[in-house]
């Protein structure tokens, strides 16, 4: 993952481009990777870890409505934390992570492995939301690294 985070990291600095992160099921794991290179306060603005639900709608603001119709591991939960996090850091990027690590947590439709990433950019005066749907496996640290990992990836695209 090191060589993963030290080319976006260059690419963020190059662009001169900053990131904001609302988390769940990573523990702020993407957080403390982009901030494990020293002057990180040069790209990495703020970062929630959001666990609970109740965590989500207070800090950054996603309905009651959302949660309860489509649950905090979907489509709708991230693309608002997404848009939340960019709204309130002010960064140029955000990146939401949402998801069943395991080894419990599971539902129909959503086993474990289940993760949501939101991908939030300014288009101008327009905030662009990108969604999308990854199913990880492994045992609980292996799905968290491979979120991790994944956000990683799809940042370097974005910046």
């Amino acid at each position: 993952m090191e060589v993963l985070l030290q080319r976006v990291v260059r690419r963020l600095l190059r662009r001169g481009r900053t990131v904001a992160t609302a988390e769940s099921c990573t523990g702020g794991g993407l957080a403390r990777a982009l901030t494990e290179p020293a002057g990180a306060s040069n790209w990495f603005l703020a970062g929630w870890v959001v666990y609970s639900d109740a965590a989500k709608c207070r800090d950054l603001g996603v309905r009651a409505t959302t949660l309860k119709r489509h649950g905090a591991v979907s489509e709708a939960t991230v693309a608002e934390l997404a848009r939340q996090a960019l709204r309130r850091s002010g960064a140029d990027l955000a990146v939401s992570i949402s998801g069943i690590a395991g080894p419990g947590g599971a539902v129909p439709g959503k086993p474990v492995g289940t993760v949501w990433f939101g991908f939030a950019t300014r288009d101008g005066r327009r905030v662009v939301i990108e969604t999308q749907l990854k199913r990880f496996r492994g045992d609980r640290a292996a799905v968290r690294d491979a979120a991790v990992r994944h956000a990683l990836r799809r940042l370097y695209s974005m910046a």
